[in-house]
């Protein structure tokens, strides 16, 4: 799952970063939701005569899919994420994974540990960024939806795949992310088809983020400044763990591990 993330770098360091020509000029961002604007970055049409490769391009997008066979966005589901093991084959995002692959810029993102209901325990957020900071790239799609009035926007969403064993404790997804030596063939749609590509969707390596648990002022939208990404202590409530275990019904008999309730965002 990725439902909310930060790009706080300068577009010249952007630009070096991702190999992007003229980034433009933007704010850094430090708690970006759905339905937003987000920047992307594509493969562009041209060649670049300084290094006689692809240039890459930046657009904006509304972070939420829409296919472009929808009829009414209205009646259409946000899709904020694709699940990349089916993305390939699901009628959403086919002609997206042929055609239209970005990488999605990020200084890390932000995902919540929720407790079982009956453990007295709060959701924890936590701000998950690259050990050796800069930015990393997840794995994206983008959609140009035309509406019946001939209006069009571009849509995007972030590919996700199962947690690696540093992120599992929090949640059981994670955004794809593609390595700097990778990115010019994940944005090779001419002769990279989806298959080709498929061994790229897979968990970041262990030892790629950091951990680090926030307050839930990220939970608002309208908080937008540097202070929530500032680590907070991670004390037990006890007091609320002890009330919830009297709470429980003694078990009649001999349990197993799986028995026990699952931990799940949703």
């Amino acid at each position: 799952m990725c439902g909310r993330f930060a790009l706080t770098v300068t577009p010249e360091e952007l630009e070096e970063a991702l190999a992007v020509i003229d980034a433009g000029d933007f704010p850094p961002r430090y708690n970006i939701a759905p339905t937003q604007p987000i920047l992307v970055v594509a493969a562009a049409d041209r060649t670049d005569p300084r290094s006689n490769t692809p240039p890459r391009r930046t657009a904006l997008v509304r972070w939420g899919f829409l296919p472009g066979w929808v009829k009414d966005p209205n009646d259409f589901p946000l899709l904020l994420n694709a699940r990349a093991e089916t993305a390939i084959e699901k009628a959403s995002f086919r002609a997206a994974m042929r055609h239209r692959r970005v990488l999605v810029p990020a200084s890390g993102f932000y995902e919540w540990r929720r407790h079982p209901k009956d453990s007295g325990l709060a959701s924890q957020a936590y701000w998950i960024r690259p050990k050796s900071g800069g930015i990393v790239a997840f794995g994206g799609l983008m959609e140009t939806w035309a509406s019946a009035d001939g209006s069009e926007m571009d849509t995007g969403a972030i590919l996700t795949t199962r947690s690696n064993t540093a992120m599992a404790f929090i949640h059981d997804r994670m955004p794809v992310v593609i390595r700097p030596e990778d990115f010019a063939r994940w944005l090779d749609c001419k002769t990279q088809e989806p298959r080709d590509v498929a061994d790229l969707m897979v968990p970041a390596d262990d030892d790629l983020f950091d951990v680090v648990p926030v307050s839930d002022a990220v939970n608002k939208v309208a908080n937008t400044t540097p202070d929530i990404q500032t680590p907070v202590g991670l004390a037990a409530p006890a007091e609320a763990q002890q009330r919830a275990d009297r709470k429980k019904p003694a078990p009649a008999g001999p349990t197993d591990e799986g028995d026990s309730p699952q931990l799940s965002l949703f």
